[in-house]
């Protein structure tokens, strides 16, 4: 019987706990008034304005969401919230105040103040205030040194200064917080921000130091196109010819689908050279390991047409335009072929039958992040302002019906 007592006891006592820890959780005391911290997230205007940002409708959430404000001014996850969306829709001015506004409450724990200088961080770099943004990401990673989006953030602004020396550093705690499936993106990202000391180093006219970081970026990533690119260039420049050969060809065999981005130069040194085999065998390389590439076919092409051979360029260049018939560059080759041939009606006819039907863009590269697009292949987006994300969008001819 006592024993049974006492496990009764027991149990009364531990639902009162829970009872107990419920209404801790739920109910503070301000003023010396008793506020339901749930009140404002179980009110209809805060489910319908999450709604609404979930819709993407932006306006009619900040609508909702200020009215569900009015039930707890103290709600900070609303505050933060519609700070956010704020800046969103371009209005930076408001979001500063707000997320500055939180920052002054008293007895913020460490993980909200660390998340308010973020957000007030996003705001400034939105507002194109960098000083105070780079600040604020700062004195996130005083808080919490492992904060990866202030890190991911800082790195940025460092980048868009070409600051790349200190966007380097950052990268590296990024890598050394990362899980191991990670890190051969960041390695890849480091490769480039290397190659990009790289150039500096250039600019600085130090080749040696030039030299060091274009292999350094090899060494992180094989796939580092650019630093093959920079490292050739700069042999060329001090006239070493074979070297910067070397070099480039190493580009088809790490990254094929930039092979193209080494035909012009290694054309320039071959005839440097003396040699006039490297360069045809080269594009029939390329082709042979991608029958889809046009760009291999168009130098191809031009070279043949440069040391008096219209007829053969001609085929090539028709293979070319059968790939890719918006590539402006391929045409205007076919057009100086067919005038060097006097414009033999059957190839004239050929090169119409061709064209009929294609489809002609502007704009073939797409960034794969943000779907920026641009007339050129770059390395880092100029919109979200990520590494090597761009691919060419293919079209096919239209079909007649």
């Amino acid at each position: 019987m006592d024993d049974s007592v006492g496990l009764l006891v027991a149990l009364v006592a531990l639902l009162a706990g829970l009872a107990a820890g419920k209404a801790w959780e739920r109910y503070k005391l301000r003023a010396g008034r008793w506020i339901d911290l749930r009140r404002a997230r179980e009110s209809p205007r805060y489910l319908l304005g999450l709604n609404m940002l979930v819709s993407n409708q932006l306006d009619p959430a900040i609508e909702e969401l200020s009215t569900a404000v009015g039930l707890d001014a103290d709600a900070l996850e609303l505050h933060l919230i519609l700070g956010n969306l704020y800046r969103e829709k371009g209005q930076v001015t408001r979001a500063i105040q707000l997320h500055q506004q939180a920052l002054q409450r008293p007895k913020l724990t460490r993980g909200e103040q660390a998340y308010l200088l973020l957000c007030l961080g996003l705001d400034f770099k939105r507002g194109g205030f960098v000083d105070r943004a780079l600040e604020a990401f700062e004195e996130v990673l005083r808080i919490d040194g492992a904060n990866r989006q202030a890190l991911s953030n800082l790195e940025k602004l460092h980048e868009e200064q070409q600051q790349w020396h200190e966007a380097r550093a950052i990268r590296r705690r990024l890598t050394a917080l990362a899980e191991p499936g990670e890190r051969p993106r960041h390695q890849a990202i480091l490769a480039f921000l290397e190659a990009r000391l790289g150039v500096q180093a250039l600019e600085q006219a130090d080749p040696d130091e030039a030299v060091s970081r274009f292999e350094a970026a090899i060494a992180l990533d094989e796939r580092a196109v650019p630093a093959y690119l920079d490292l050739g260039d700069l042999q060329r420049r001090e006239g070493r010819l074979a070297e910067a050969v070397a070099t480039w060809d190493r580009v088809p065999g790490v990254a094929p689908d930039r092979a193209y981005l080494i035909l012009d130069r290694v054309e320039r040194a071959s005839r440097e050279l003396g040699d006039d085999e490297r360069f045809p065998a080269l594009c029939r390389r390329l082709i042979e390991a991608n029958p889809q590439d046009w760009r291999a076919r168009l130098a191809l092409g031009r070279h043949l047409a440069d040391r008096g051979d219209p007829a053969g360029a001609l085929d090539l260049l028709f293979e070319s335009l059968v790939h890719n018939p918006h590539a402006m560059s391929v045409h205007q080759v076919v057009w100086q072929a067919l005038a060097a041939l006097h414009f033999d009606e059957s190839r004239v006819r050929r090169y119409m039958d061709l064209m009929r039907g294609a489809v002609f863009y502007r704009d073939p590269h797409v960034c794969m992040q943000c779907r920026y697009r641009s007339t050129e292949l770059l390395w880092q987006c100029p919109q979200c302002h990520e590494w090597n994300t761009f691919v060419e969008e293919r079209i096919t001819p239209a079909e007649e019906s």
